[in-house]
């Protein structure tokens, strides 16, 4: 092969290299960074140690925390079943079981979902097993995608409870739908937090 037909080639190939870096470039900023899971890999190696990241938001993976609804809590019965004063304590309507699971099965799950989660920090005192919709805003007690391991550190589990407060308030006062309520937590809690709680007005 002479020399004036290697350079063409040559132009060519480097042109080949360069646009599919370029492409690979494009796919990855076009890529979204997964909820939850991320967002607690990126606090390592403290991942909720001794030194909190005080301003993290930890939302629950929605592959594996989609959020459930109660089959006993509907808009037409929410007089007769979450707002009752106790209602959370007692037994559900439908099938007699407690509305609120033991301690003894959420622990267990705690434990499974703190692998299954991939937290660095696997201490379970380190965590709330949290339903995403919360049992007084009508959230299925028992279904593992309706609880995750939601960290205490930072905008966490205390900072959750606020919301599920305000929310179970709003219903409860025929200030807010049922459905929008859990649609809303089931989402992105902080944002429904920073909506219902802080009164930021959504984007």
């Amino acid at each position: 092969m002479t020399t004036q037909m290697r350079r063409p080639l040559a132009i060519l190939a480097s042109l080949i290299v360069i646009a599919t870096a370029a492409l690979a470039l494009v796919w990855l900023g076009s890529r979204k960074s997964p909820r939850g899971v991320s967002a607690v890999q990126e606090a390592t190696p403290t991942a909720f140690g001794s030194t909190p990241p005080g301003n993290l938001v930890v939302t629950p993976n929605v592959g594996l925390t989609p959020g459930v609804a109660s089959a006993d809590v509907t808009p037409a019965n929410i007089a007769s079943t979450i707002c009752v004063v106790g209602y959370t304590n007692g037994r559900r309507l439908d099938d007699g079981r407690t509305v609120r699971p033991s301690e003894a099965y959420t622990n267990a799950l705690k434990l499974q979902q703190l692998v299954e989660y991939g937290y660095a920090d696997r201490s379970p005192g380190d965590y709330e097993e949290d339903h995403l919709i919360p049992l007084e805003v009508g959230g299925d007690g028992y279904a593992a995608a309706n609880l995750w391991p939601e960290p205490y550190a930072g905008k966490g589990a205390r900072v959750k409870d606020q919301l599920e407060n305000r929310l179970h308030q709003l219903v409860c006062t025929d200030q807010l739908d049922l459905r929008t309520a859990q649609q809303a937590i089931a989402a992105n809690w902080y944002a429904a937090y920073e909506r219902y709680v802080l009164g930021v007005s959504p984007q």
